[in-house]
């Protein structure tokens, strides 16, 4: 019959974790090249002097910036559109490109045409997918995929851990928009990696997640 043993007094208070620990969900779905994330937070405090002294009076606080940047792995296409490929973004007709067109708009219901930026206009096009009806859109726009990293809307990232002990964590980046996108290949790599500057809007960092199930991490089997 199956014994329970004892959990020590450290394995109850602090845990870590690996990066093989932790799984990125992004954009809510899960990730799985992403290789590395970083990130930065900072803000604007400055000294503010008055006559009479050399040293600040006081120090104001201003405004905060979250930026960081996350590297990911590409196998034949690229990772981070193709995890977006279903995500939508309103484009010039004249600079969709064809390999990202949306195709059919009465099939997919993403056209739109509206007149609010053609003043001289007085046709209103609605379209409708069966079950749902679309705003209007000015009529040289439409709903594309984004075929630059930077034309992704934004977006959420969450880190979650759980280590073989059963102790788990997470943290959540709020409202990500990505800057820049780069890569880089030569002889000597075995692998194609990118990597994506972005800003956020708000952050979470790693809190505990309390797991029922981990009082069950250590039974060993015994004779009764």
């Amino acid at each position: 019959m199956p014994t329970q043993v004892q959990t020590s007094e450290f394995q109850q208070s602090y845990n870590s974790m690996a990066g093989a620990d932790i799984k990125a969900v992004v954009g809510g779905r899960l990730f799985g090249e992403l290789q590395a994330l970083s990130y930065a937070v900072t803000r604007e405090k400055a000294p503010i002097y008055t006559m009479g002294s050399p040293d600040p009076r006081a120090y104001s606080r201003n405004k905060r910036g979250i930026a960081g940047s996350f590297v990911w792995i590409n196998f034949d296409r690229h990772s981070l559109l193709s995890h977006f490929r279903d995500s939508k973004f309103f484009a010039d007709k004249d600079e969709i490109r064809p390999v990202w067109d949306s195709g059919n708009a009465q099939t997919i219901g993403a056209h739109f045409s509206n007149n609010m930026f053609l003043p001289d206009s007085t046709t209103t096009d609605v379209i409708y997918d069966g079950s749902q009806k679309y705003e209007t859109m000015a009529a040289d726009h439409e709903l594309a995929t984004p075929w630059y990293s930077d034309q992704i809307p934004p977006f959420d990232i969450v880190l979650v851990a759980a280590s073989e002990y059963g102790a788990m964590a997470k943290m959540k980046l709020i409202g990500v928009e990505v800057l820049n996108d780069g890569l880089g290949v030569s002889i000597d790599d075995n692998v194609f990696e990118s990597q994506s500057t972005f800003v956020a809007r708000s952050i979470l960092p790693f809190t505990p997640i309390d797991n029922p199930n981990r009082s069950q991490v250590g039974n060993v089997a015994g004779n009764s």
